[in-house]
């Protein structure tokens, strides 16, 4: 019913950017927290970073001052920019959402893109 697709991932050099989007499409009535989570080998899954629909931010120490999220509303689409990466950054990075759609509020989640950096 509601689908996210991720794009943006890929393998850069400690130091690099990487820019990370996620579309969200389907029957969507509104849309209220997005966000971004990374899990690691051997970690636990880590939220990253989230915005509400009114633009108000929430970051992991890890990232603060390195990664930005952000939000189109009219494309239903999030965003995050992430500076000077590290290596201790390399993750599978997946979009989170909370939509409402025709029967309620959902949570949907993306499939993940492959975020690696080398050293």
């Amino acid at each position: 019913q509601v689908q996210l697709v991720e794009s943006g991932g890929g393998l850069v050099q400690a130091g690099g950017s990487l820019r990370l989007s996620c579309a969200a499409s389907g029957n969507i009535f509104s849309i209220n927290i997005m966000g971004w989570y990374r899990e690691a080998p051997g970690k636990e899954r880590e939220l990253v970073a989230a915005i509400t629909s009114g633009g108000t931010t929430n970051y992991a120490d890890s990232v603060k001052g390195r990664f930005t999220i952000s939000r189109d509303n009219a494309k239903n689409t999030v965003y995050l920019q992430m500076n000077s990466l590290k290596p201790e950054d390399t993750a599978v990075y997946h979009c989170a959402t909370n939509v409402e759609v025709d029967s309620g509020w959902y949570d949907y989640w993306g499939q993940g893109t492959q975020v690696t950096v080398s050293s």
